[in-house]
């Protein structure tokens, strides 16, 4: 099956990817030239990320950090800029290190080119990667 074009369902089925720890499929769903925020990323976490290959490493270990198991609030708003939605939305699991729960809420402003993910700007919590077990990026923290 083909991936959704429209920005709502391309960033609904980008979760269900996440959901069943398909990294590989989930990065295929990026322009080669994608970027990836976190504005409010702490020191020692990348802010920035250029490029699918870039996006591809800093995601490939995730599933064996955060065993994300839901998304149970998911609100996607269309704007008026073409391919861009906002998006709001709550993903639960456990983190696999501790064993903890894992519980994040999110706001992301998402575009959308040519059937792919041209920007993503990722506002999450940065108070939650404090928790041990939760630097899936090599951070060190």
């Amino acid at each position: 099956m083909s991936a959704p074009t429209d920005p709502a369902e391309l960033f609904r089925h980008s979760l269900r990817l996440l959901l069943d720890k398909d990294i590989a499929a989930w990065v295929g769903l990026w322009a080669d030239d994608g970027v990836m925020e976190f504005p409010f990323a702490p020191e020692g976490w990348p802010k920035r990320l250029e490029g699918k290959e870039a996006i591809a490493a800093y995601m490939r270990d995730y599933p064996d950090h955060i065993d994300l198991r839901d998304i149970p609030d998911l609100r996607v708003h269309r704007t008026t800029e073409p391919g861009t939605v906002v998006v709001e939305m709550r993903a639960v699991g456990r983190l696999v290190a501790t064993g903890a729960p894992y519980d994040m809420t999110y706001i992301a402003v998402v575009t959308v080119a040519e059937g792919r993910f041209a920007s993503y700007r990722d506002y999450w919590n940065p108070l939650a990667v404090l928790e041990p077990g939760v630097d899936f990026t090599g951070s060190g923290r």
